[in-house]
C-alpha cells in the first residue's frame, strides 16, 4: 500500500528541488529534459518514502534517479548521442559521484532563471515554475492569465536559457552584481504581487508572498553576509507580518492607519528587526536595506499617530537618491505629508507630475491628501479616478467605498 508523503516529505522535495535540477543542467545542459527527469524523480520520491523511509542522502537519491531517467532518455534517442557523450565529458558519471555531490547548484539556478537576458515576467515565471516547483497551472492562475499563454511564456524562456553560451558559468566580477540584483529584483516582484495583487478580487495571494520569502531564505543561505540579500528578506518579513490585520471580516481591504496592530506578527517583526539591524551595519547605501529600515520603524510604532515620520522621510529622500522610480516619489510625497502637512505632500507631487502620470496610484496618493486637508470634493474626485483605472478589484472596492463615505460626509454637511 502506498501512502501520501508527509508534509515533512513535500517540504523536503520542494526545499532540493532546485539543487537537484541545478546539479542536472550543469551535468548535461538541457534545461528542458533536466526539469522532466526530475519531475519523475519527485514521484518516486513521493511514492517510495514514505513507505521505504528516507534515504541517508535524500539529495544524492533524487540527483541518481534523475540521472538514470536522463541518461536512459538520451540512450533511446539517437539523435541526441552526441549529447551523451558531451555531457559525460563534463563530469564523472560513477554512481558515487552521483549519490554525494559535493556542489549545491541553487544560487546558479537563480541566476540562470533570472539571467539578464530574459524580459522579467518571463524571469517571474521561470523562477516559480523550475526553482518554487509551482506547476504552470498555479502560476497562470496566480497571474490571472490563461493556462496555454503561461505555458508559452515558460517554455520561450526554457529556450532562451538553452540557447544561452555556457550558462552557469560563474558571472565576472563586473557582472556578479547585475546578475544577483536581477535575482533579487525577480523575487521582490514575486513577493509584491503576491502582498498587493495588482489584479483580481484579492488583497493577497499567500502562496506567492510565502513562496517569494522561502526562495528568498533559499538565496540567504548562501550568500548571508551579502547586506541587500538580507535587507531584502528583512523588507519581506516585515511587510509580510501585516497579513493578518490587512483584510477585514469580508476580504475587504484595512490600510496601514486603520490596521489592528495587535494582530501584526511579531515573530516575524522580531526576526526582520534583526536582519535589518545586521544588515544597515554595513551602510545605507542599498535600496532593500533602506526600505527595510522604513519598514522597522513602520513595525515599531504603536499606531500611526506615533510613527516617527521625519526619520521616515529622510530614509524615502535616500531612497530617492539610490534608486528613483515613481512609486518612491509618492510614497515620499505621503511621508512629506505625514511629517509637514498635506500641502507639502500635494506641492511635491505637482512638482513631479510628469513622471508620476500613468498610474493609478497617483490619483489614489492625492485623494488621501485632499482627504487629509480636508478638501472633500476634490478627494472624492481623485478617488473616483483611481477606482476606475485600478485592475485590482479589491483596491477598487476600497476606492470606491472611500469615495462614497466622503460623499457622505459631504451630503451631511449641506444639510
Amino acid at each position: 500500500m502506498t501512502f501520501p508523503p508527509s508534509d515533512d516529505t513535500e517540504d523536503l522535495l520542494r526545499e532540493l528541488r532546485p539543487q537537484v535540477l541545478g546539479a542536472l543542467v550543469r551535468r548535461f545542459g538541457d534545461f528542458a529534459a533536466a526539469e522532466d527527469a526530475l519531475q519523475e524523480a519527485l514521484v518516486a520520491a513521493a511514492t517510495h518514502w514514505p513507505t521505504d523511509g528516507l534515504p541517508d542522502n535524500p539529495r544524492g537519491w533524487l540527483i541518481q534517479a534523475a540521472h538514470r531517467r536522463m541518461t536512459d532518455a538520451i540512450r533511446a534517442d539517437a539523435a541526441r548521442r552526441n549529447r551523451e557523450a558531451v555531457a559525460a565529458g563534463r563530469e564523472p558519471t560513477r554512481p558515487a559521484d552521483i549519490a554525494t555531490p559535493d556542489r549545491d547548484d541553487t544560487l546558479a539556478l537563480f541566476f540562470l532563471c533570472c539571467h539578464p537576458a530574459l524580459s522579467p515576467a518571463s524571469a517571474i515565471a521561470l523562477t516559480l515554475r523550475s526553482v518554487g516547483g509551482l506547476t504552470t497551472a498555479e502560476i497562470a492562475r496566480a497571474f490571472l492569465l490563461p493556462e496555454a499563454t503561461m505555458t508559452q511564456r515558460i517554455t520561450r524562456a526554457k529556450k532562451r536559457v538553452a540557447a544561452l553560451d555556457r550558462p552557469f558559468a560563474v558571472p565576472e566580477s563586473g557582472q556578479w552584481h547585475e546578475r544577483l540584483d536581477a535575482v533579487l529584483h525577480v523575487l521582490y516582484l514575486i513577493f509584491t504581487e503576491g502582498h498587493a495583487s495588482t489584479s483580481g478580487r484579492q488583497v493577497r495571494r499567500a502562496d506567492l508572498s510565502a513562496e517569494a520569502i522561502r526562495l528568498r531564505r533559499a538565496i540567504h543561505g548562501q550568500l548571508p553576509d551579502d547586506p541587500e540579500v538580507a535587507g531584502l528578506l528583512a523588507l519581506m518579513l516585515l511587510t509580510d507580518a501585516h497579513r493578518a490585520a490587512r483584510t477585514g471580516p469580508r476580504g475587504e481591504l484595512v490600510p496601514l492607519a486603520e490596521q489592528d496592530r495587535r494582530l501584526w506578527d511579531r515573530e516575524a517583526i522580531t526576526e526582520g528587526v534583526r536582519l535589518t539591524t545586521t544588515a544597515i551595519g554595513h551602510g545605507l547605501t542599498g535600496p532593500y536595506r533602506i526600505q527595510a529600515a522604513i519598514a522597522v520603524l513602520h513595525a515599531q510604532a504603536t499606531s500611526t499617530e506615533d510613527t516617527d515620520w521625519d526619520r521616515i522621510l529622510s530614509l524615502y529622500r535616500l531612497l530617492e537618491r539610490v534608486a528613483p522610480n515613481p512609486l518612491v516619489t509618492l510614497n515620499l510625497a505621503v511621508a512629506t505629508a505625514m511629517a509637514h502637512g498635506p500641502s507639502a505632500g500635494l506641492d511635491l507631487i505637482a512638482a513631479h507630475q510628469d513622471q508620476l502620470s500613468g498610474t493609478h496610484r497617483l490619483a489614489a496618493v492625492r485623494a488621501h491628501l485632499y482627504e487629509m486637508a480636508g478638501e472633500t470634493p476634490s478627494a472624492v474626485v481623485e478617488y473616483t479616478v483611481a477606482a476606475n483605472s485600478t485592475p485590482s478589484i479589491a483596491e477598487r472596492d476600497y476606492l470606491i467605498l472611500r469615495a462614497a463615505r466622503l460623499r457622505g460626509e459631504v451630503g451631511t454637511d449641506r444639510s
